[in-house]
């Protein structure tokens, strides 16, 4: 996808739940001195609730609504930070040009067998609460890796990869990518 003119110097998570968004912005938290924030724990706070209870009482449509007001947040804010951002929140199109617009975007790419192994018992995911989680976790992979690809600057695929390793990984990327900024004719 085409960028926009990026507003700040943000470094967003993208990918699908349990593909390691959280744990991998805090440790790249820690390695690049920056803060980190994870969008679903922003709503969460903000609605003082659970995005298993929002979607219960109030429906995805809402939930995708709070998103949308939290990333012009992200946009318009002057601070540096790495935002994990909820697994749906790119496939939703009007999000995809505004993602782009608020920083760097790292794709963390897992196979669905690993998103299954990694949260199979984990009950606070309310899209995979039915009888067969792995053939949910396939199919809504296959329906959403196209935004996920149209949004991202880089993609790790992360199945057999260390944490440590993904975020040097990153760092490099943001390293090399910030070079080219600062040679550039732009």
């Amino acid at each position: 996808m085409a960028k926009d003119k990026i507003k700040n110097d943000n470094i967003l998570l993208i990918g699908f739940m349990g593909s390691g968004k959280t744990s991998i912005g805090l440790k790249l938290s820690y390695k690049l001195q920056m803060a980190v924030e994870d969008t679903d724990k922003i709503i969460e706070a903000r609605e003082n609730t659970t995005i298993s209870d929002i979607f219960a009482t109030k429906g995805e449509g809402y939930f995708r609504k709070l998103e949308l007001e939290l990333l012009y947040e992200i946009r318009n804010s002057t601070n540096r930070k790495i935002y994990s951002l909820g697994g749906g929140t790119p496939v939703q199109l009007q999000n995809q040009s505004i993602i782009c617009q608020c920083g760097k975007v790292v794709y963390l790419r897992a196979k669905p067998e690993t998103i299954y192994d990694r949260l199979k018992g984990d009950t606070t995911r309310p899209l995979l609460q039915c009888d067969d989680p792995l053939s949910r976790i396939k199919d809504l992979i296959s329906k959403r890796s196209f935004a996920y690809e149209r949004c991202a600057d880089f993609i790790i695929d992360v199945d057999d990869m260390e944490q440590s390793d993904i975020v040097d990984r990153i760092v490099e990327f943001i390293n090399v990518d910030e070079v080219n900024d600062e040679n550039s004719c732009n």
